[in-house]
């Protein structure tokens, strides 16, 4: 009786209310949640786009292709993995001048354009022996790091539907001429849109040339599931100090971004490091195993 009545006073349809009390009897608690005032639900307001025709004209372009496989990927690179970037320049006077030595003969002996890649592919190579962590991935599966024994450079091309990654397979085993026709022909294929799918995969450690753009410095993003990626930026004349004498040398700039869940800054300085040696010591570079 004194529910009923605590319900009638509240105006409440007892019926109405579910009881919570032994074999589901309602009690003055019940009543009293019950009548409680409800809080408003929130109202979802739509989110206010911003009106860009107020300041001018827009082109609208869509967000599709090549590019849009790139930005989920990116953005996928990121939040999987803990990516950092170290940065270094290396002292390239004896690569230019072997690189100029060899340019004429390659083309015309060997039918290839000769540039810096080949020679930096080879010198990353025999950095990566060296220190086989950047030469590897995550098994998120099962809790693992994979260092890989083979060694599939990726390259990155920059074409007009956006950014695509031709792999040269079985890099360790080709020597400079091998590399720069393969690299002149992959890179042919990513700009025509002609290149085979396998071309796109396997790749074990990336390098991108912002050099050639004018680039110096970058923090580019690692090829997921790669824990690496090495950025070139341009050659320039460089005052340096050689046995106490200022010099001017030819310079080149490398960033390198590596997922530092593999990998302590420590070890991607002294990858950086010996790769600085190899490519400032060139002849060194090509006679490594």
């Amino acid at each position: 009786p004194a529910v009923r009545r605590l319900a009638r006073e509240m105006g409440i349809d007892i019926s109405e209310v579910k009881g919570t009390g032994p074999e589901g009897r309602v009690t003055e608690e019940d009543v009293r949640s019950f009548g409680a005032p409800k809080a408003p639900a929130k109202e979802v307001r739509p989110v206010m786009q911003p009106k860009f025709d107020l300041y001018g004209w827009v082109d609208r372009v869509p967000l599709k292709g090549i590019r849009k496989v790139t930005a989920r990927h990116m953005i996928e690179a990121q939040t999987a993995s803990a990516q950092v970037t170290t940065m270094e320049t290396a002292d390239v006077t004896e690569l230019v001048a072997l690189r100029e030595r060899v340019k004429e003969s390659s083309l015309k002996e060997k039918g290839v354009k000769m540039t810096y890649l080949p020679f930096i592919i080879k010198a990353v190579v025999a950095a990566l022996k060296k220190h086989p962590y950047l030469n590897s991935e995550v098994n998120e599966e099962t809790q693992e790091i994979l260092l890989k024994k083979y060694y599939n450079i990726g390259i990155a091309v920059a074409t007009d539907e956006g950014l695509m990654v031709p792999v040269i397979k079985a890099a360790d085993q080709k020597d400079v001429y091998a590399l720069a026709k393969e690299l002149v022909e992959l890179s042919e294929q990513a700009r025509s849109r002609s290149i085979d799918l396998a071309d796109l995969k396997g790749g074990t450690f990336t390098i991108t040339n912002y050099g050639v753009f004018g680039g110096t410095f970058a923090t580019p993003i690692a090829n997921h599931p790669e824990v690496a990626i090495l950025g070139i930026g341009r050659i320039s004349d460089e005052p340096v100090v050689r046995g106490g004498e200022i010099v001017v040398r030819k310079i080149m700039y490398l960033s390198l971004t590596f997922d530092h869940r593999v990998l302590d800054g420590a070890e991607a300085a002294r990858f950086l490091n010996d790769l600085v040696q190899l490519l400032e010591d060139p002849a060194r570079a090509l006679m490594e195993p």
